[in-house]
């Protein structure tokens, strides 16, 4: 099984521990992703507030380079990745002046794009192409006992809602409960936004959200959060020092990228998962599960 795959900005930086997870895990389940040529950043959703238009152009550049490639799906690993793609594809789709628009800005670069390839979610691929009885037959360390909190975060089935419930997603928990995981299906905060890129702007907001989660992760008796994207985790994990601090809290609670955890259980060794790479110590995880 093959997969073009969109690795996104964060994956070259604060989410190196996401791309070199998710790259161990599907190879781990025989799946080959293949790194998408010269891709560049998908314009996150902010530059869509800002120029909408040309944001789709940015965005289909790299829609361009995977038809050229050959193929007709693109793995992503990003929730903003993932809706910013697969918006760009919609749109164009359905308005033929945004078509023209992006068609146009294309051919400036000597590119084209004629809008089907589909952005495929990892979490999808997992999912619908791997399926939950396949991945299961992979696992070598159950997970039992561990008490793992999904956070989706408001990106992940939103607004597309192609592969999850738009309200109520549950194919993480559903992956984790395949683990023997103890997984926390009443975590009513998670499809919460976790602030996102307003942690720059409106730190005191952003610090307010990242609290609500964590005290809701508490409550259910949370030993690790899984998070599906760079923005969410690192600001539910890098930023709980702060949270803290503006609290008067004392939260150590582990954050994870959903597939470090999922690679943990299919017996990948946690360097390979860039695990050693956490703000917070994944120690207490690390001894949960047995060897």
């Amino acid at each position: 099984m093959r997969y073009l795959y969109y690795p996104g900005c964060s994956a070259e930086a604060t989410g190196k521990g996401y791309d070199a997870s998710a790259r161990a895990l599907m190879e781990k389940l025989g799946v080959s992703l293949v790194e998408l040529d010269d891709w560049n950043c998908c314009g996150a959703t902010s530059y869509f507030s800002v120029r909408e238009l040309d944001s789709f152009a940015i965005a289909a550049r790299n829609l361009a380079i995977a038809q050229q490639m050959g193929d007709d799906e693109l793995c992503v690993i990003c929730n903003a990745c993932y809706t910013t793609l697969a918006k760009a594809n919609r749109y164009m789709a359905e308005d033929p002046k945004v078509f023209a628009a992006v068609q146009g800005a294309l051919g400036a670069v000597g590119r084209t794009y004629d809008g089907n390839v589909k952005v495929r979610h990892i979490m999808d691929i997992l999912i619908n192409d791997i399926g939950l009885e396949e991945f299961e037959k992979h696992v070598t360390r159950r997970l039992t006992g561990l008490k793992v909190a999904p956070y989706y975060g408001c990106q992940f089935s939103r607004p597309m809602g192609a592969f999850d419930d738009v309200q109520m997603p549950t194919t993480m928990d559903r992956l984790f409960e395949a683990t023997g995981a103890d997984v926390i299906t009443d975590f009513d905060a998670k499809t919460d936004c976790c602030g996102g890129m307003m942690m720059l702007t409106r730190e005191d907001a952003a610090l307010r959200l990242c609290h609500e989660l964590l005290v809701a992760a508490r409550q259910g008796g949370a030993d690790v959060i899984v998070a599906a994207c760079p923005l969410c985790e690192i600001n539910l994990e890098a930023y709980q020092p702060r949270v803290n601090k503006f609290f008067g809290t004392d939260f150590d609670i582990p954050v994870m990228y959903f597939t470090q955890l999922a690679g943990l259980a299919l017996g990948v060794d946690p360097k390979q998962l860039a695990i050693d790479k956490q703000v917070v110590s994944c120690a207490s995880v690390l001894a949960a599960i047995p060897a």
